[in-house]
């Protein structure tokens, strides 16, 4: 067994501040910088920097890299904290690095399970099974922290190629595929560092990134989706309300009415959409808006989809809806509105009536929703200590998992609402063959002028590209934009400003691989991986 090196204090101290600058760099490779060739020089240089350490070691020199990483990248959570919690500045700073600490441990496990499971045998094949170890288990620890405590998938290394070369790629094996691919390389360029000048060295590297170069060639001429011929023209509203206004009973009216005042001259477009609760009201309280706007919708043959609070007995869910359209399903929508609002005071839509009476609804509830933004885990423990705890509609229940795309004057939607979209799974489960677009609608003005809205862009262009459809994109303040099944941006608005998006929308036929396979075989593949490494690992002792 080999002996691994003693490190004096200095010699620590300065790799792992090192790794905790490799780490922050990486930020830099998301959005909105986009210089997608750091994230793999920096895991390579970290992995470098971090051989031959103890299982101990390794664990604190990648928890390092992981703190830099998430303390830049995902610095914006303190605004919403700091703006909107009520929390000084010192402890959404404090909360916000206490997220980051927590995210760290993840690329931490990695580090620490390819200390203990790495071969030590000074051979080819011992070196070249480290190649594959590292890449499985970052996508491993990626995926589970995606996945524990309902799952924060920001910021997954796979992200920062949505703009670069290898994005083809997500066609296939998606953005945690991408993942594998970048940690892959960042693997080969740590080996070939090892011994520059040794040609041994040098060609695992090469090949790696030839074969990559090659598939990125060959995908997409071996790409299943192609467009239909059929185009569809949408409208996407962007209303700008102040979220300091956005719950204030004095303003749902001046709300409600800046909408439909945008939307009159844009009812020639098919499909017009407003944005998360872009109606922040119960639909018992606006039961007329909703009619009229029913009604005007049917008299131009458009339809509008609309975020809005719905309410079922005593549960409130944070929904989208379908007004006009003509289709069945919404015409039995807009009559049930008219009257139940007609009903007893008090009575909105769908309240105290069964639930067999709701199965026609055009209508999409959330899912996946955002801990302590809309639901509060241990509410009665949290909410008296601090505002941050009771944030307007925290209280919202969960959607089924599996929903019916919503019908638009005929064309299929398959809707995400706000944080939804980070989740690549649900995605893909709720879209079908039938599926034309995908739609996520959210409200980022709780992150001001920070770079999470703009990461949030990001990360949905990539679902445009593993499901091989185009993608709408409505917002309160921005990014509300245009994504064509390539994940390319077609228009957008800017950010911060009242407007209204025209585009034509480009529908697509086919399904793309990943569409058809998911993550599975990724994960599969990495957890053979890493059990046939502890395996060889222990006949080797």
């Amino acid at each position: 067994m080999q002996t691994l090196p003693t490190l004096g204090p200095k010699q620590g101290l300065i790799r792992l501040v090192s790794a905790f600058a490799a780490g922050a760099s990486t930020a830099l490779a998301f959005a909105p910088y986009g210089f997608w060739i750091i994230y793999p020089i920096a895991l390579g240089l970290s992995l470098f920097l971090g051989k031959n350490l103890s299982p101990k070691q390794a664990f604190n020199h990648w928890l390092c890299f992981g703190f830099g990483s998430f303390v830049f990248g995902i610095s914006w959570v303190h605004v919403s904290i700091d703006t909107f919690g009520g929390m000084p500045l010192i402890v959404s700073m404090s909360l916000m690095a206490l997220l980051a600490l927590y995210l760290a441990l993840y690329p931490a496990l990695a580090g620490y399970l390819m200390a203990r499971l790495e071969s030590h045998k000074n051979t080819s094949i011992g070196k070249l099974s480290n190649l594959a170890l590292f890449p499985a288990l970052w996508v491993l620890t990626e995926w589970l922290r995606g996945w524990v405590m309902t799952g924060f998938p920001w910021l997954w290394a796979g992200y920062s190629q949505t703009q670069g070369p290898l994005s083809a790629l997500a066609s296939v094996i998606g953005a945690l595929g991408l993942s594998f691919v970048i940690a892959l390389v960042a693997a080969s360029l740590a080996y070939a560092c090892a011994r520059p000048k040794s040609l041994s060295q040098l060609l695992p590297c090469m090949v790696i990134l030839a074969v990559l170069a090659l598939c990125t060639w060959l995908t997409p001429k071996l790409e299943q989706t192609s467009p239909s011929g059929e185009t569809v023209k949408v409208a996407l509203v962007q209303g700008n309300i102040a979220q300091s206004m956005k719950w204030q009973p004095d303003a749902l009216w001046p709300t409600m009415l800046k909408y439909m005042d945008l939307t009159r001259t844009n009812f020639d477009a098919e499909i017009i959409i407003w944005p998360e609760a872009a109606i922040p009201a119960p639909e018992s309280l606006v039961g007329d808006f909703l009619a009229n706007a029913n009604q005007v919708a049917n008299m131009h043959d458009s339809a509008i989809i609309t975020g809005i609070i719905s309410h079922r007995n005593k549960d409130f869910y944070n929904s989208l809806i379908v007004l006009g359209n003509h289709n069945e399903a919404v015409q039995e929508s807009g009559d049930y509105i008219s009257a139940n609002i007609q009903a007893d005071v008090g009575v909105g839509v769908g309240v105290g009536v069964e639930p067999e009476a709701n199965k026609g609804r055009n209508e999409f509830k959330k899912h996946h929703l955002l801990p302590i933004g809309e639901f509060v885990p241990f509410g009665d423990l949290l909410r008296p200590i601090a505002p941050l705890f009771n944030l307007p509609m925290s209280s919202f229940t969960r959607g089924d998992y599996l929903q019916p795309n919503l019908n638009a004057v005929g064309y299929q939607i398959s809707p995400a609402i706000c944080y939804e979209i980070v989740f690549p799974e649900q995605v893909r489960a709720n879209v079908n063959d039938d599926t034309d677009m995908l739609l996520t609608v959210s409200n980022d003005a709780w992150f001001g002028s920070s770079n999470g809205p703009l990461q949030h862009m990001e990360i949905a262009q990539m679902r445009a590209i593993e499901m091989g459809r185009p993608l709408l994109r409505g917002t309160n303040n921005g990014v509300t934009a245009v994504v064509d099944h390539l994940g390319v941006i077609q228009a957008k608005l800017p950010q911060f400003e009242t407007g209204v998006l025209r585009a034509e929308v480009v529908l697509v036929t086919g399904q793309t691989w990943f569409h058809r396979i998911g993550q599975a075989p990724l994960l599969w593949l990495s957890a053979l991986i890493a059990l046939g490494a502890a395996i060889i690992r222990r006949q080797g002792r």
